[in-house]
């Protein structure tokens, strides 16, 4: 499929009937243009030059006729070719934005998310602007090359060869500045990305660089990226520069060698003076489309480099996808893993997971403790197939994970993250996420199992209290508990909290806990922990090792059995705290 059908794919009827509709208009606008000269002509070689002024005021009404019309087709075109171009933006954007939610982890972290806002706005930019002009102008100028040449043969031959020799001299050169361009417009786009990512990476982690007062070099970071894709577009652009000197001063010689060997035919009688406008009409008419051409040609040189880069995120396949009749139905929380190995590169050489195996009854409340870099996340993660093991299989319901509609999959396991993420909008709006038919007491409900009501009651609008972008307007503590409420909202299989009570106290996390047993009885329950005192009462703990099963049991059963449990409750009963556990909140643990 070539890349134009693949960007076009899928448009919608009216968008598509838009980008027909505008070429056609503007083949009448050219014909009115091409036709005005002509008129003219006769204007004055047979009207001014026999003193007619009947037929000087009935040709003139013409001509004013055709401007009109040539004035109408030109708005509509414009018009149906802007709406064509909005349509055709609106459409990619939408399918990238599709794709990209159907990509796995892995295939997200292939692109960059910086790079991935770059291709859905600055790429779709440019190619959008190129869309324009390919159903606008680079119709009307063939159309006029064409059309201004025939006229131009048709009034004089001799004459109209002056002219041609400038076509070859301006194709060479768009091929010249064409093949150089291309190359340093990929280089440009990819300074974007970098850009991008620094840009994102500061506004993520504005606390911390107040914080540290880190602003002055965060400014120098984001200088040096800037100033990278300052000198990359400007080499770029150099070359684009270069060619509108050419294309005019090729039109201003051969203008001047018409004007010079015309006058020679005018005054030898070989030609009418009205004959020589018109024709220098025509000339400026032909050598203008061939400008146009030309700035065309470059411009779709610049947008390769945007569509190709669109076209790498429509054609990736996402790494995680249904199979053929999946299953529609979750059985019940119970979770196996057999002889699982994971590695993020799909190498067996860099496995961060090794030959676990493990199972969990539905309705068990479990604790998964280990140290840092254990892989503990990692292991989680694949029950929602937010990854695909390498090795074995990870079964849910008694069925392998990859046999389920994914929709259904995840609907049935609730995670709540290390990374508490928040949505702009209202307390309530985000906890919809959980259940977007919740009730107002099904959400109070919710709130009160993660002990989240006390503090949202005392907010002015409660649970209408607007909570900014990321959950600025909530503490870490606050903002963990409305997760775990969100997350009970979906009345899931299993119920996952990855250290998501890190930032509250004992107390609190001993009263969510209670809750989540009497709330959500036959939920299966994973705790991820920092803490021992946060899964000791769990009904089995299971001890991860460098991506290894150390051990699991009881918490008395693992004090006698395990040496790795034993010396972390040792080293936090001490009052050591976590720190054998420190860092924990890594992305890929």
């Amino acid at each position: 499929m070539s890349t134009m059908k693949k960007l076009v794919g899928g448009m919608e009827k009216k968008y598509v009937i838009n980008s027909i509709l505008s070429p056609i208009v503007m083949i009448g606008e050219v014909l009115m243009e091409v036709i005005i000269p002509f008129v003219m002509a006769k204007i004055i070689d047979v009207g001014i030059a026999n003193s007619n002024l009947p037929y000087v005021i009935k040709t003139g009404l013409l001509m004013i006729g055709l401007a009109c019309v040539s004035l109408t087709c030109g708005v509509l075109g414009t018009r149906f070719s802007t709406y064509a171009a909005q349509g055709y933006a609106y459409n990619l954007r939408k399918r990238l934005y599709d794709k990209i939610q159907s990509f796995s982890f892995a295939n997200i972290d292939k692109f960059s998310t910086a790079s991935l806002v770059t291709r859905l706005t600055t790429d779709v930019n440019m190619s959008q602007n190129v869309y324009r002009m390919l159903i606008h102008i680079l119709f009307r100028s063939p159309i006029m090359l064409v059309a201004g040449t025939v006229m131009a043969f048709k009034l004089n031959p001799n004459l109209a060869l002056v002219f041609l020799i400038a076509i070859p001299v301006i194709a060479i050169g768009i091929g010249l500045i064409s093949a150089m361009a291309y190359p340093r417009f990929e280089r440009m786009m990819h300074r974007f990305d970098d850009m991008n990512g620094a840009i994102q990476e500061n506004l993520i982690g504005i606390r911390v660089v107040k914080a540290y007062v880190r602003g002055d070099f965060e400014e120098s970071k984001f200088k040096k990226a800037a100033a990278a894709v300052k000198d990359a577009q400007t080499k770029a652009e150099k070359l684009v520069i270069f060619l509108m000197p050419l294309l005019q001063l090729v039109m201003y010689l051969t203008m001047i060698a018409v004007m010079w060997f015309g006058g020679h035919q005018v005054v030898e009688g070989h030609m009418l003076s009205g004959e020589l406008i018109s024709f220098f009409t025509y000339v400026t008419q032909v050598l203008s489309s061939l400008m146009m051409m030309g700035m065309i040609f470059i411009s779709l040189v610049m947008v390769q480099a945007s569509n190709h880069r669109i076209c790498e995120v429509l054609d990736e396949v996402p790494d995680i996808s249904n199979p053929d009749n999946p299953l529609t139905q979750v059985a019940d929380g119970s979770v196996e893993f057999e002889n699982v190995d994971f590695s993020y590169n799909k190498s067996a050489d860099n496995c961060v997971l090794s030959g676990i195996s493990l199972k969990i009854k539905s309705g068990q409340m479990v604790g998964i403790i280990g140290g840092t870099g254990s892989s503990k996340s990692t292991l989680v993660s694949l029950l929602p197939r937010l990854y695909d093991v390498y090795r074995g299989s990870v079964k849910v319901g008694g069925q392998d994970v990859r046999k389920y509609d994914l929709a259904v999959l995840r609907d049935s396991v609730a995670m709540v993250l290390q990374k508490n993420v928040l949505f702009s909008g209202s307390i309530k709006e985000n906890l919809r996420w959980g259940n977007p038919d919740a009730t107002d007491e099904e959400i109070i409900e919710a709130c009160k199992a993660a002990d989240a009501d006390s503090f949202v009651q005392s907010f002015t609008e409660k649970y209408d209290t607007d909570l900014g972008q990321g959950g600025v307007n909530v503490s870490g503590g606050q903002k963990q508990r409305l997760c775990i409420a969100r997350a009970l909202l979906k009345k899931p299989k299993i119920l996952i909290l990855d250290d998501s009570t890190s930032a509250v106290d004992t107390a609190t996390e001993s009263r969510i806990r209670k809750a989540l047993k009497e709330l959500a009885p036959e939920t299966t329950k994973i705790i991820i922990a920092q803490r021992i005192s946060s899964v000791k009462d769990a009904d089995i703990i299971f001890v991860l090792d460098d991506g290894k099963l150390s051990g699991f049991g009881t918490h008395e059963e693992l004090l006698e059995s395990n040496k790795i449990y034993r010396e972390v409750y040792e080293s936090q009963q001490q009052g050591s705290g976590d720190a054998d556990l420190a860092g924990d909140e890594g992305g890929n643990d």
